[in-house]
């Protein structure tokens, strides 16, 4: 072969060559795209099967039932309600830890999700009986599938603002919603007086009052933490001594809320007992982790730093304290409704005399815990990380306040919004922080203590020079303003706008049932 016939030769083995290199990485890129849509499809994948799987519970539960129909409907619907409070409202629950980087997200994830099923399976049935019978009057109602109907399009409408807020990113309210539905529903259903106005009356004045309490125990707890730890002379012998007595606190008071929660049928004890159960486990809480406390303090240095290491044991504690105490209240929010359901077409309008089905309480817990794992580390970092900056310590005092808060309203039932009090509790330690840096006095002692130690000039006064301006003044603020006001008018508009959807979904079923 002559040479102009071997160089055409290598030209066809180069271009046959380069033909193939691109048809393997047109492969490569289909192989990537259908792995990425596989995986977008995952999530809704898994939602979709446990919706079919909590539609087989309440076949199971129900069989030979004439309703059956409906309550299968209104499993589907309620799983799909708890799904999305496990999107948009357990964000409020791990996010300070995350936040405050004492654990990855993922690690949060799994404990949020193992501590809400355990919530709601061990002390959900009171805020359900709430949800169920306390908002609708059943004397007005007593109509089996009237209420069925009432109960569903309370559902259908919560879960889909709750799915909006989420994919907007905005951590409303799953109470409000849950509410404000069934609010709605019933008053287009059977009129005005068919809504327990008392009964929603306290709910709203919990509403108000719980993110103030939550913020005010945050507030104290951080100002303890600050006056008795952090502006003292020896930061660690002071963690040493404090923290162990911090988390011997907060085993006691939960052990003593699990206690009273439980049904009479499993333990039935005087509440001096459940004190004194309460009180022999902060001995021991004390007692084991005061060792913890100090082998991990050894070799620390004497700064804020340090402390930081020191507090991420009691705020894993107080994490996962709170997500058992939001499976407990919020699990309402979706079985609630499917409760009264399944009590009216079973015949009974008095579901306050009864126990809440387990199968009930499992298809809220699961969906939650599914939920969160599937959707919800978009709004973790909304509010553990953008409304103000945490590091361990505050983020301890705001997971402790809304654990206690959200406890406290769960033992009389009362269904409050975990998103408020948590949220509310970081807004109130940002708040205080402001405060503290330009008004405490201990801080501006401690500080010119230190600046003089190391031989360095007196530090400059707390309060910023009079010239700087307002823009300036702004920016140095420790709590994002604009976060604020938009989730405030998210919580404002929630009640409405799910009523409205509620009353909107239920006259259409009635219409087409005739």
């Amino acid at each position: 072969m002559n040479k102009p016939d071997q160089t055409q030769a290598n030209r066809r083995k180069a271009s046959r060559k380069a033909t193939l290199d691109k048809d393997l990485e047109k492969i490569n890129l289909v192989e990537d795209a259908s792995r990425h849509i596989s995986r977008r499809l995952a999530a809704p994948g898994a939602a979709f099967l446990f919706v079919i799987a909590a539609m087989l519970m309440a076949i199971g539960a129900m069989t030979g039932h004439p309703e059956t129909i409906l309550v299968v409907l209104a499993a589907a619907l309620a799983a799909y309600m708890a799904m999305n409070i496990g999107a948009n409202d357990v964000a409020n629950n791990i996010g300070a830890a995350v936040g405050a980087r004492a654990m990855s997200i993922g690690t949060g994830l799994v404990l949020a999700a193992i501590c809400e099923i355990a919530g709601a399976l061990i002390s959900g049935s009171d805020v359900v009986r709430t949800v169920a019978t306390g908002i609708v009057r059943p004397d007005m109602v007593q109509d089996p599938i009237q209420l069925s109907l009432i109960m569903m399009a309370a559902l259908i409408a919560a879960a889909a603002w709750i799915n909006i807020a989420t994919w907007i990113n905005a951590p409303v309210s799953t109470t409000h919603s849950i509410v404000g539905g069934v609010m709605g529903a019933g008053v287009a259903a059977a009129g005005v007086n068919a809504v327990n106005w008392s009964v929603l009356g306290g709910i709203a004045v919990s509403w108000v009052v719980s993110p103030i309490l939550g913020a005010l125990i945050a507030v104290a707890m951080l100002a303890f933490i600050k006056t008795f730890i952090i502006y003292t002379p020896d930061k660690i012998a002071a963690a040493r001594r404090w923290v162990p007595l911090l988390i011997a606190l907060m085993l006691g008071s939960f052990t003593t809320y699990i206690l009273i929660v439980l049904p009479n049928e499993i333990v039935f004890l005087p509440m001096s007992v459940m004190l004194g159960i309460g009180f022999v486990t902060s001995v021991l809480g004390w007692m084991i982790s005061h060792p913890l406390i100090a082998r991990s303090a050894e070799g620390l240095e004497n700064r804020n730093q340090s402390l930081r290491v020191l507090f991420r044991i009691p705020l894993i504690f107080s994490a996962a304290l709170l997500s058992f105490a939001h499976g407990a209240n919020d699990v309402s929010n979706a079985i609630g409704p499917l409760a009264a359901i399944v009590s009216a077409l079973g015949g009974s309008q008095n579901l306050g005399v009864q126990s809440v089905p387990l199968w009930e309480l499992t298809i809220g817990g699961l969906g939650i815990a599914l939920g969160l794992l599937l959707f919800g580390p978009r709004l973790v970092n909304l509010v553990g990380k953008e409304i103000t900056k945490l590091n361990p310590m505050r983020a301890y005092c705001v997971a402790l306040s809304a654990a206690v808060t959200v406890i406290l309203a769960s033992s009389i039932g009362a269904p409050v919004s975990s998103t408020h009090i948590a949220v509310g509790s970081v807004f109130g330690v940002g708040l205080f922080r402001e405060w503290y840096i330009r008004r405490s006095a201990q801080r501006q002692t401690y500080l010119s203590l230190t600046a003089q130690e190391q031989g360095m000039t007196e530090v400059a006064p707390i309060k910023p020079p009079r010239d700087v301006n307002q823009a300036e003044e702004r920016r140095r603020r420790l709590v994002r303003r604009s976060h604020l006001l938009s989730i405030l008018a998210a919580w404002m508009i929630t009640v409405p706008l799910s009523a409205a959807l509620a009353g909107g979904v239920v006259m259409l079923m009635l219409r087409f049932l005739g």
